[in-house]
C-alpha cells in the first residue's frame, strides 16, 4: 500500500530535501524526483509538463533503488501495484483525482466520467476538471493516469504522448481478457 504525503504534511517546501536520478526504461530514460524520500515525480521523456515540474534537486542515484526495482518488476510483468511512499504536489482537488487514479486496477481503464463518479463527483459537470487534474499528474505509471481514456473508448491526452500511453495500456493488457478494457 502506498503512503501519500502532501505539501502540508511535509511543511514548508524550503525545509524539504529534493533529489533526483535518471533511470532506463522501455519508454526511454525516466527522471525520478523525491521530496524527503517520497517519490514526487516520475517524468517520461518528452513530457509536455517536464519544464514546469519544479526543481529536481541534487542527483542522488543511490536513493531510488526501491523505485527502480518496482519499475523493473512492472515492466517485466511481475508487478501490478506499486508500494512506494508518494509526495503528491497539487491542489486538494488534484490530489483527490490522483488518489482515485491509484484505485484503477492494473490492466483496466476508466473514462474521465467514470473516474469523476468513483471519487464522488457528478460526471456530467466534473469530467473536464478531472481530465485537467489527470493531465497534471507528476508521477506517471505509479499514479496511473495512462489508464484514463475518453468516454467513447478513444485514447486521449497523455503528457508524454499517445504512443507511450498506448504502450503502457498494451503492456498491462497482455494476457488479460478484453472485456476489462474500454478501448
Amino acid at each position: 500500500m502506498m503512503t501519500t504525503m502532501t505539501v502540508q504534511d511535509l511543511g514548508l517546501l524550503e525545509d524539504v530535501r529534493v533529489v533526483h536520478t535518471v533511470v532506463p526504461s522501455p519508454l526511454g530514460p525516466i527522471t525520478l524526483v523525491a521530496h524527503d524520500g517520497a517519490l514526487s515525480a516520475l517524468l517520461l521523456p518528452s513530457s509536455k509538463y517536464e519544464a514546469v515540474q519544479g526543481p529536481f534537486g541534487e542527483r542522488a542515484d543511490d536513493e531510488f533503488d526501491e523505485v527502480q526495482t518496482q519499475l523493473d518488476e512492472y515492466f517485466a510483468g511481475t508487478r501490478t501495484e506499486f508500494d512506494l511512499p508518494l509526495h503528491l504536489v497539487g491542489t486538494a482537488f488534484q490530489v483527490r483525482v490522483w488518489e482515485g487514479l491509484q484505485r484503477i486496477p492494473f490492466g483496466q481503464t476508466r473514462s474521465y466520467g467514470d473516474l469523476a463518479a468513483e471519487i464522488g463527483l457528478d460526471p456530467r459537470t466534473s469530467s473536464r476538471a478531472v481530465g485537467a487534474a489527470n493531465g497534471r499528474n507528476r508521477i506517471a505509471i505509479v499514479v496511473p493516469c495512462h489508464r484514463v481514456i475518453g468516454a467513447d473508448g478513444s485514447l486521449t491526452g497523455f503528457a508524454a504522448g499517445l504512443d507511450r500511453k498506448r504502450f503502457l495500456l498494451g503492456h498491462e493488457a497482455k494476457g488479460r481478457p478484453r472485456e476489462h478494457l474500454l478501448f
